[in-house]
């Protein structure tokens, strides 16, 4: 019956999730942390964290962890497999389409549309791990100043190093990694 869960879970992110992995972590975060309690907001969180790093698509990487975590290698499988299948569907169908349709305006006007909704879904999924981050809850608390100030520094750090002089993002998330273990170990 697990499988069956997360095989309809995957194929219902995969479905939705328009405009990659990162548009998809709210659908994720809604199926395997609100709706189906297989993982906790931190463990979420810290699998979120991993399928960023791990080379491949985030939200590909996502399901395999969750899977992995629910029912083992088979639940891996399943919710890959639920993950991918509605993506190559309808990337299939869009081929065809596009290529038929290609120089109609409306069909320009729906992609121009779909790019707000996909920069919002980014947007949501970034500031709900942020506020987990600096306030180690999902929600801002009542004290809003009751923060986790090393997060803060490590994340305005990693910031300004991003926007100042655009490393490689590996190495930030590496060096924000050893920074956060020092201050941590000392504070």
């Amino acid at each position: 019956m697990v499988y069956l869960e997360l095989l309809w879970s995957f194929i219902q992110i995969g479905l939705f999730s328009i405009g990659g992995g990162y548009a998809a972590m709210p659908l994720i975060q809604h199926q395997v942390v609100d709706l189906h309690p297989w993982l906790t907001m931190n463990q979420f969180a810290d699998i979120m964290t991993i399928s960023e790093m791990t080379p491949g698509p985030i939200a590909i990487n996502c399901a395999t962890f969750v899977g992995i975590q629910v029912a083992g290698i088979p639940g891996a499988i399943v919710a890959t497999v639920g993950c991918v299948l509605p993506s190559c569907i309808i990337v299939l169908l869009l081929a065809v389409v596009y290529y038929r349709f290609r120089g109609l305006s409306l069909v320009q006007g729906v992609l121009k549309g779909l790019r707000p909704a996909v920069v919002a879904m980014i947007a949501s999924a970034g500031l709900s791990l942020l506020i987990l981050a600096v306030y180690g809850q999902r929600t801002i608390p009542a004290e809003p100043l009751n923060l986790d100030w090393i997060a803060v520094a490590v994340f305005a750090a990693a910031f300004f190093v991003l926007r100042k002089w655009k490393p490689n993002p590996v190495w930030v998330m590496l060096g924000s990694g050893v920074v956060g273990a020092v201050l941590y170990a000392l504070f």
